[in-house]
């Protein structure tokens, strides 16, 4: 049993301080196991990382990410996959395919504008545009335009050299036998109704106008088969009075431009006659007919080689391809024959055949 002078550390614990104090009186650090270095070392860069991340990094990626990745969204797009690509287009086709809002209508004022463009257009097309019909003066002039009816005039074309060689007067026409003129006008058909009209006209013609076909309106539709359209042929065209020619083909085509939307003739006449002045009545009768024979047909209107195309509001309603609608052209503007035997020295086409020549 060691004693020891009470109030005086043991040799054990002077030893233990002496290694604390590695014997010089001062405090040293003490040693630390693996384990707390790993601890301590964690720690600081823990600290480290966490003092650093929110500064920099934080402020780098803060600083480009809105800048530099919009950009570059901006200028590449990122590519779009199959799927998308084909909702797109779907999406695309079905906006195509929704209805579309009604153009706004047209006024009045605008529509005259059109139409006296068009009239001009056709002017250019048609320079040499012509009636159609073959004559020497009046009297064959309206009994061609009597024969046309519900046939071509290129028919009536080459019937009519027999019958004004047979009748060249209305004397003559009058004192026809009936059976005689009908073989000769069978080829136009309807021929008994027009033969009835042909010999009532003509006796009318000598009996009450003195041989002479009178150049008014309101005495030519007293005559047997003459109705407003031929007066306005024969004044037109025999008499130099302006008159509108409302034909099949007139018709047609001032509906499909919309100038008016009336079926009767007289009202369609009306109201062209209102649109144009006076001046261009016949001529405008003559091109616009010429365009329907031509281009802008009944059943299949040639609108891919129309040249008036911009400013028809019915565009599209024919082939619209210009090769295929090219094939649709007729008599000269399809490189074929007119309607004419003898056509005006001006007109580009070649004539007609003779009956029973082609």
């Amino acid at each position: 049993m060691s004693s020891s002078t009470p109030g005086k550390p043991s040799t054990a614990h002077q030893t233990a301080a002496s290694g604390a104090t590695g014997g010089t009186g001062k405090t040293v650090p003490e040693r630390t196991t693996a384990t707390e270095a790993g601890a301590k070392a964690g720690g600081k860069s823990a600290t480290k990382a966490a003092a650093k991340t929110p500064t920099k990094s934080a402020t780098k990626a803060a600083a480009k990410t809105p800048t530099e990745s919009a950009t570059k969204a901006a200028a590449k797009p990122a590519a779009k996959s199959a799927p998308a690509r084909k909702a797109s287009a779907t999406a695309a086709a079905a906006r195509a395919a929704a209805p579309r809002k009604a153009p706004k209508a047209e006024s009045h004022l605008a529509m005259v504008r059109r139409a006296r463009r068009i009239n001009r257009e056709l002017a250019e097309v048609y320079p040499y545009a012509h009636p159609e019909l073959d004559f020497r003066n009046p009297f064959e002039l309206l009994v061609a335009t009597v024969l046309s009816a519900q046939t071509t005039d290129l028919r009536v074309n080459q019937t009519t050299p027999a019958l004004f060689a047979a009748y060249p007067t209305p004397e003559d026409m009058a004192a026809a036998v009936p059976e005689e003129m009908e073989e000769i006008i069978r080829p136009t058909g309807f021929f008994r109704a027009k033969t009835k009209s042909l010999l009532g006209l003509s006796a009318a013609l000598r009996d009450e106008f003195g041989g002479e076909v009178p150049g008014r309106l309101e005495d030519l539709v007293k005559l047997p088969g003459v109705g407003r359209k031929t007066a306005n042929v024969v004044l037109g065209n025999a008499f130099g009075v302006p008159g509108i020619t409302v034909d099949t083909h007139f018709g047609r085509l001032v509906r499909r431009w919309k100038w008016t939307d009336e079926e009767d003739p007289v009202k369609v006449e009306a109201v062209v006659a209102g649109i144009f002045p006076k001046s261009e009545w016949t001529m405008l009768s003559h091109r616009v007919v010429f365009h329907g024979r031509r281009i802008c047909h009944a059943r299949k209107p040639a609108c891919g080689a129309c040249p008036i195309a911009p400013l028809c509001p019915s565009y599209g309603e024919g082939e619209t391809d210009p090769d295929k609608a090219r094939k649709l052209l007729k008599y000269e503007m399809g490189g074929r024959p007119g309607q004419r035997l003898s056509p005006p020295a001006d007109y580009p086409g070649k004539p007609a055949p003779a009956l029973g020549e082609g």
